[in-house]
């Protein structure tokens, strides 16, 4: 299994970490660009022009890619890491994941609330399950990752809270299909910097084992 649980039985995309060498699933690296200032420039949506070279969504990886002008190296030509590069990162990976949660819960597709949340993943309907990260472990270990699905511990309450217009939410989930892919993506981005490797309370299947 990969970060965040995901099982490698399927043919997905892979890139070369700038940092470690390593071929990876474009979900666990950022891909980055040379701006016209000589700025490295995070692409988040993977849509910006130029030539893209990709670091693991690691701070320790990111830090040293900065350090080592490793940026430069993919770029092939000199180019500089702003200061609060992680920072910047994780707090726009943050924003992303909870518009995309806030989008999925407008389409239907998302549901708050331990009850709601138990009825979806007992029923089959969750793709993806959000426990905040500040949340009760006894609580959150009274649910499980979806069969053939995936578990995130990237945001807090308060975060997940705005996905759902409260002040905050412990658990949530999201349907199949619509915007859920792009949540993944950026989840386990923000799962990565964060240091939430899926190896959580509810990173099994709990149905049989409830505390």
């Amino acid at each position: 299994m990969t970060r965040g649980g995901r099982d490698k039985d399927r043919e997905i995309a892979e890139r070369r970490c700038l940092v470690t060498g390593e071929v990876q699933p474009k979900a666990e690296l950022i891909r980055f660009v040379a701006g016209p200032d000589g700025m490295v420039v995070p692409d988040l949506a993977e849509k910006l022009p130029g030539r893209g070279f990709w670091v693991t969504a690691d701070p320790a990886a990111l830090h040293k890619a900065a350090a080592k002008g490793l940026f430069s190296r993919g770029a092939k030509a000199h180019v500089t890491a702003p200061a609060d590069l992680v920072a910047g990162i994780e707090a726009a990976l943050a924003r992303r994941v909870v518009e995309l949660i806030s989008l999925t819960r407008k389409s239907g597709n998302a549901v708050a609330g331990f009850e709601k949340v138990k009825e979806w993943l007992a029923g089959g309907r969750a793709k993806v399950l959000f426990q905040a990260s500040d949340g009760s472990d006894r609580g959150k270990g009274k649910l499980w990752t979806p069969t053939g699905g995936r578990w995130f511990g990237c945001l807090t309450a308060s975060e997940l809270g705005l996905a759902f217009g409260r002040a905050h939410v412990i658990h949530s989930a999201l349907a199949p299909g619509g915007l859920t892919e792009k949540v993944i993506r950026d989840a386990a981005r923000l799962n990565g910097l964060r240091g939430h490797d899926g190896n959580s309370v509810a990173g099994k299947d709990s149905r049989t084992d409830e505390r």
